[in-house]
Parts: C-alpha cells; structure tokens; sequence
C-alpha cells in the first residue's frame, strides 16, 4: 500500500479485539518510531510499552473509557525537556518532535493491519505515578494499539478541508 492510501484508510480505532500483538509487529512500530526526524536530531523522546495486566489498568485510570480498556498494549510517548532543542528565542520543540514520532508509530501500526488511536485527554498525574515516569520526562500521548474488532468498527469518512482553503502559492 502506498503512503496516501495509508493515510486515507487509517483511523482512530475503538474497537479492539483481545488478541494478543506479536512482538515482531511491536517491534517494528518501535523501529519506525525511533527512525523519526527530530529538530537538530536530538530525539528528545521515550517510549513505554506496556503489556503487563498491573500496569494496564494505571493507564486505563488516566483514560476511564469502555473502549480504551479493550486493548492488549499501549505505548505511552514522552518527551525530555532537557534533551529537546531550543531555538534562539526559546521555543522547545520537545512537543513537535513527540508528535512526529507519535505519528510514525500511528502509521506504523496501520501498515500492520492494526488499530490505534491517539489519546491526549489522559490525566497525567495518574499516567506518571501508575507507571513511574521520571521527572525530567513528560508523557505527550498514549496509543491504545490492537486488533480491530471489525464487527464493531468502521472506519468513518474523512471530512478535510479542500488544499484552495489551506494553500497558498506565492
């Protein structure tokens, strides 16, 4: 499949079936997240995998919905502020390096024919103290990843804006 029609048919999952993911597809959405650009190369991020039951259930308390707690992993994405670049008037782009690597492991997990969707609405207190991420790290996104239950899910139609209304050549 080429790399628009990934785009196209990928969307945010909320049906998951209990299947367990292989590790070979886990590894290989981390192997495409890890070869994200980032500003000056600094790669500013961490990535949690999280399979364990216990700490399964700390990241479904930081996102209390029915659907979240269907999936068999999650992988948290955070960034460092101490390793992020800064440019000269200060701007941290900690936050645009995190989601450009978070958007590798959406498409990443697309390619392999599994679901995903990107949780910024988590409460992070709960997220940091349930699996213990350190201080100087700050979680940005969480991806509920599995299986698509198919009898549940479909993929909705995709309402984007025309390139004249976000275009301009000059």
């Amino acid at each position: 499949m080429n790399l628009k029609d990934l785009l196209k048919n990928r969307y945010s999952v909320r049906n998951y079936l209990s299947r367990e993911v292989e590790a070979e597809k886990i590894d290989y959405i981390l192997q495409c997240a890890r070869l994200a650009p980032s500003a000056c190369n600094f790669q500013p991020w961490f990535f949690y995998v999280i399979t364990d039951e216990r700490m399964k259930q700390g990241v479904q308390k930081s996102y209390d919905r029915i659907w979240f707690k269907e999936a068999p992993l999650y992988i948290v994405v955070c960034k460092c502020d101490q390793q992020s670049w800064k440019r000269k008037d200060g701007k941290d782009f900690g936050d645009v390096d995190a989601a450009i690597v978070a958007e590798h492991i959406c498409l990443a997990t697309a390619e392999k024919g599994l679901g995903t969707c990107w949780v910024c609405n988590f409460d992070s207190a709960i997220l940091i103290e349930s699996i213990g991420i350190p201080q100087e790290q700050e979680p940005i996104a969480v991806f509920p990843i599995g299986y698509i239950d198919e009898e549940k899910s479909k993929a909705p139609e995709k309402k984007r804006k025309s390139l004249q209304e976000i275009t301009k050549f000059i």
